[in-house]
């Protein structure tokens, strides 16, 4: 999973600090492996993070989940513009 967030200016280390809430958060979490905070070296209000997961269902478990969905909010108040999230498989596509 790439999720992407705009911040407002200033507001990076609070914004960091909620993203390690919730990578703890993750980690408590069925399905999860690994995750990583990138931020752009030219323009540090832009955030992307990668979380890998065992499966898309154990993603969605967490994504809607009450205590990631509150972080959520709080992260969307010190965001631009609304999170940007982008699911990728590792491989080639399956056959259909």
């Amino acid at each position: 999973i790439i999720i992407k967030r705009q911040v407002f200016k200033g507001k990076q280390r609070e914004i960091l600090a909620l993203l390690s809430e919730l990578r703890y958060g993750a980690l408590q979490q069925p399905g999860y492996i690994s995750g990583e905070t990138l931020v752009n070296h030219y323009d540090p209000c832009n955030i992307t993070v990668v979380s890998t997961w065992q499966t898309i269902d154990d993603w969605i478990r967490w994504q809607e989940s009450d205590e990631r969905s509150g972080k959520e909010d709080q992260l969307e108040g010190l965001q631009e513009g609304p999170t940007n999230f982008e699911i990728y498989d590792l491989g080639p596509p399956a056959v259909q």
